[in-house]
């Protein structure tokens, strides 16, 4: 029997999945072939979509970067010659050496299904050992049991806190309810995160089984998925997992045949960054305005209607199963000291590689930039990774041999967070980076606390003045000063870290603040009020392509000379910077 997957992720889908699906639908057809064709999730390689997996004698194939163009060369070579097409292949199962290196050190835990299995089949989940654990849980442990297992694992939330998962569900667990609540924060909101998304959308049953294990520990009926409407996909996915989960009595009355009983309904979010706080998460499900409370009394005591409940996110829970079947001490055996396991990331920005992966807390920055993500676009120099989102900080490429450890990396003064890692090269400003992270948590405050919703607002309008040139060198002082009464006056966490990507930018990269305000200039030469472009008569062809191109008319010359830009003209769009391919155009 011969299978072929799709990757039908959200980035396969983008880069054209569904005409590729058809396209081999098609050509089955045309060729009668014997071929089993379905649908799976992301593998983790963005980069190298749309995925198509090929699975004949018990060997995988994947093909990168396939087009319904080349559909018809694929099924011609491969499935009826039996011709593997090893320049079109980015991995393979039997030693071809393609882009292998992306996955030799990762440690696939929550990723282990995605890309793997049908996430639309119950029946695929269950082949690969899913709802076993759930089983054991239900037949052989107490809740107690449950409970320490994981505290034993030393797993910590991976929605950016890092708190020990285990003493966590032990508070709700021993809070006196009638009713207790379980929650997936499914609230993925920082920019350039996808993390959330691609598990819920490649391996929605992980999610649910690792939710059912929390219910049992904490003695929850009812369960919510708290995820953003902006994840169509992922939505549909675990619909259709949670009433495979109720048809086949693994969601409902007695699961199992015990007195366990537990569901799980879908609370779609508008989008609201301030909603993937716990507080303001737990009143936007009430029907309330997603704004955050004052704590204590913590969820774990009073939550959802005022019961006691328990919040973990997508990648928390996903990791339970694994635990439950393979142990604490195996868990707690990969990682760091005080950071156990693994830990997903995904990998945006100025880098060859952008994707999903997963890897052994420990690994260093570098190893994650370098051996496994390719190195930085053009082989343009490393400047900075930031991470944590808006919550986040930049940590300097000087700084690459760190390891990826909670407390290491709160040490820089950015935090782990959710796990989006944003690589940056040299033609990135540090100071425009930090306005656009305050740009984003200034427009996403709920502005419930003076400090957080004018704070921010007045520590942008610094960092526009800089960007525009007309900065002074005692912003820096009131920059600092309204950050950490920012950090110190806000009620929660998003606003408490809001921040944190001014204060490691000033910390590590001072000296393009500097430069903006004393020399004005950006070093980077990305802020337009401090750049201008001018043209080498030298290298300028007089092709006159910009000048034809040029929206202002700021161009003159004539064909075949020497072209020149008027400054007082130019509104420094950059088209004539980008249109150049004799790299005439040079920005100064």
């Amino acid at each position: 029997m011969v299978e072929i997957k799709v990757g039908l992720g959200t980035c396969g889908i983008s880069a054209g999945g569904y005409a590729v699906y058809q396209a081999i639908e098609k050509e089955i057809a045309n060729q009668n072939l014997n071929v089993v064709l379905s649908e799976t999730g992301c593998v983790g390689m963005c980069y190298a979509e749309v995925l198509v997996e090929i699975i004949k004698n018990d060997q995988r194939y994947l093909y990168g970067k396939v087009t319904p163009d080349s559909i018809k060369t694929i099924i011609h070579e491969h499935i009826i010659h039996n011709k593997v097409i090893k320049e079109w292949l980015v991995f393979s199962s039997n030693g071809f050496k393609t882009d292998q290196d992306y996955f030799a050190k990762q440690k696939r835990i929550v990723l282990k299904n995605c890309g793997i299995i049908d996430p639309n089949s119950i029946d695929e989940y269950i082949a690969h050992g899913g709802y076993k654990a759930a089983r054991k849980v239900a037949a052989e442990l107490s809740q107690k049991d449950v409970i320490d297992i994981i505290t034993q694992s030393g797993l910590r939330g991976r929605g950016g806190a890092g708190f020990l998962t285990g003493v966590k569900w032990k508070f709700t667990y021993q809070a006196e309810s009638d009713i207790k609540y379980l929650i997936c924060n499914a609230d993925e909101g920082d920019p350039g995160a996808f993390m959330d998304r691609s598990v819920l959308e490649g391996d929605p049953h992980a999610v649910i089984e690792g939710m059912m294990i929390a219910a049992y520990a904490i003695g929850a009926s009812q369960g919510y998925i708290y995820v953003r409407a902006e994840y169509p996909k992922a939505i549909q996915r675990l619909e259709k997992a949670i009433k495979q989960c109720r048809i086949n009595g693994l969601l409902g009355k007695d699961i199992f045949n015990s007195d366990f009983s537990f569901d799980i309904k879908i609370k779609e979010g508008a989008g609201a960054f301030v909603c993937g706080e716990e507080t303001a998460l737990i009143a936007s499900i009430e029907g309330k305005r997603g704004m955050p409370r004052i704590r204590p009394p913590f969820p774990a005591q009073k939550g959802l209607w005022g019961k006691p409940t328990n919040i973990n996110n997508v990648e928390t829970f996903a990791n339970i199963p694994w635990i439950i079947l393979n142990g604490p001490e195996a868990f707690a055996a990969i990682g760091t000291e005080k950071s156990k396991g693994t830990k997903v990331f995904a990998l945006a920005g100025k880098i060859v590689k952008s994707g999903l992966v997963e890897v052994p807390m420990g690994m260093t920055i570098n190893e994650i930039v370098f051996d496994i993500g390719g190195g930085i676009v053009g082989g343009k120099k490393f400047k900075a990774v930031q991470m944590g989102g808006p919550s986040g900080g930049c940590i300097p490429a000087s700084m690459g041999d760190l390891k990826i450890d909670y407390d290491e990396i709160n040490k820089t003064g950015a935090i782990m967070g959710s796990g989006g890692l944003i690589v940056l090269d040299e033609t990135t400003c540090m100071v425009d980076v930090a306005k656009f992270f305050l740009t984003f948590t200034q427009n996403e405050s709920c502005g419930k606390c003076t400090f957080c919703r004018i704070g921010t607002k007045r520590m942008l309008e610094i960092l526009e003045r800089i960007t525009d040139g007309e900065g002074k060198e005692e912003d820096l002082d009131i920059l600092e000063d309204l950050a950490f009464k920012v950090q110190q006056s806000s009620l929660c966490g998003l606003g408490q870290t809001a921040p944190n990507p001014v204060l490691t930018t000033l910390k590590y990269f001072r000296d393009e603040y500097l430069a903006h305000i004393k020399d004005k200039q950006c070093p980077a030469h990305s802020c337009p009020s401090l750049i201008k472009y001018v043209i080498n008569s030298e290298k300028c062809t007089g092709c006159m392509i910009c000048l034809r191109k040029c929206p202002s008319n700021a161009i003159s010359g004539s064909k075949k000379e020497a072209h020149f830009i008027h400054p007082e003209t130019c509104t420094k769009c950059g088209i004539c910077y980008d249109l150049c391919k004799f790299e005439a155009v040079e920005k100064v």
